[in-house]
Formats: C-alpha cells, sequence, structure tokens
C-alpha cells in the first residue's frame, strides 16, 4: 500500500534539483552505487532509474541505500503497482511516459511527487483538472521539441515540463530557455555502453557538462 514520506519533495523542487535528470536504465546491480557516486561528483543530485529490467527497483533501493545524497526517482512508472513498488524501494519521485486518472489520482492520494507523461493539449489539460502543474513532455524532439513546447505555453501557462526523448547536450539549452521548462531528461549523461563499461570518469565528466549548461542567450 502507498503511504505518504515524510520530508516529500513537490514535483517542482525535483524538476529544480538539476538543469537535466539523467535517464538510466540498469541491468546489473553491481553498478547502481558507482553510478551514482559518479553522477554525484559530478554535481548531479538527481537520477531517474528507469523500471525497464529487472533488477531496476533492486537497483533503486542500492542507490537509495549506499548514495544517500542521491535524489532517487522511479522512471516508465505504468501502474499504480509501480508506484507503490517504486516507492517501497525508496524512490523519492516518479514518472512515466503517460498518465492514466487512476494512476494519477494514485499519486496525488499518496502525496507522493509524480510526473505525468503527456503528448498533447488535451492530456495536459486532464492532468491539470487532477491537480498536476508539472509534467514530463515525451517524446519531446518526436513531438516538436521546442516549437511545440513554445506553442503550448499561450493557452495552457500553468503548465510546466521537463521535455524529455531524443534530447541531446547540444539541444538542451534551447529547451532551458523556455520559461514553461524546468528541466530536461537526458540519457545521454550516463548511457548504457558507459554502465555496461563502467566508464564512471566519463560518466562523471558529463555529468560536470551537463551541470554547467546554460540557456540560450
Amino acid at each position: 500500500m502507498i503511504s505518504a514520506m515524510s520530508e516529500t519533495m513537490t514535483a517542482e523542487a525535483v524538476l529544480g534539483i538539476s538543469p537535466v535528470i539523467p535517464v538510466v536504465t540498469i541491468a546489473d546491480t553491481g553498478h547502481a552505487e558507482p553510478l551514482a557516486h559518479a553522477l554525484l561528483a559530478g554535481g548531479i543530485r538527481t537520477i531517474e532509474v528507469t523500471l525497464r529490467t529487472p533488477v531496476a527497483l533492486q537497483a533503486i533501493r542500492i542507490i537509495a541505500e549506499t548514495a544517500p545524497a542521491m535524489i532517487v526517482g522511479a522512471g516508465t512508472v505504468l501502474t499504480r503497482d509501480d508506484l507503490a513498488a517504486a516507492q517501497d524501494a525508496g524512490a523519492r519521485y516518479a514518472l512515466s511516459p503517460g498518465g492514466t486518472p487512476k494512476l494519477m489520482k494514485a499519486a496525488r492520494k499518496a502525496e507522493f511527487p509524480f510526473i505525468p507523461g503527456v503528448a498533447t493539449a488535451s492530456e495536459i489539460m486532464r492532468g491539470l483538472a487532477l491537480g498536476y502543474s508539472v509534467f514530463k513532455f515525451f517524446p519531446a524532439e518526436q513531438l516538436g521539441g521546442v516549437a511545440a513546447l513554445k506553442a503550448l505555453a499561450g493557452p495552457l501557462p500553468a503548465a510546466h515540463f521537463c521535455p524529455t526523448g531524443s534530447i541531446t547536450a547540444a539541444k538542451a539549452p534551447d529547451y532551458l530557455a523556455l520559461p514553461n521548462v524546468l528541466c530536461v531528461g537526458g540519457s545521454w549523461i550516463a548511457p548504457p555502453e558507459k554502465v555496461q563499461a563502467g566508464d564512471w570518469a566519463a560518466i562523471e565528466a558529463a555529468a560536470k557538462q551537463a551541470m554547467a549548461l546554460k540557456p540560450v542567450a
């Protein structure tokens, strides 16, 4: 059963931790702790661990226990059971590629920071009606990227976003310059091949570069 956490952060606070949230897929629990410490060494204090592998929940638990300075979140949360399991594993927040009313209501009832995914104005409006104001815009580049988010800002000024999907280090500043974007999600910081190779130095360097990203003038 989902229950409210002590010292729960708001979704807005979660997305304000870093200009980039690393989106990672962990296939080996042995990579969880060194990955978290590499990101922390690079200045990044949050991570989205996608629930796409059998060990994802265990990886979240390891990060929560061995790297308490890291605010660990769960990604690819599709059901209420996913949400409960992520919280039980130690996740501090959750994200989804979409957002069913049942899932969004469960997260609101649990007072657990949840960032539902949206792709259309109608989905954003449904989220706003349920009390949400922060959304994952996914897949960002395929949906029109920066231009789409600019267009949505006019009719939906209450909505703010974490765009994710095919965003690169080169494209990120254009997104971060938008007033309705709080941060971006990116897999380039800790791509699967770097994680599998244990190239923690490269991941730390990429994290430092991400923390230095500034919006374009």
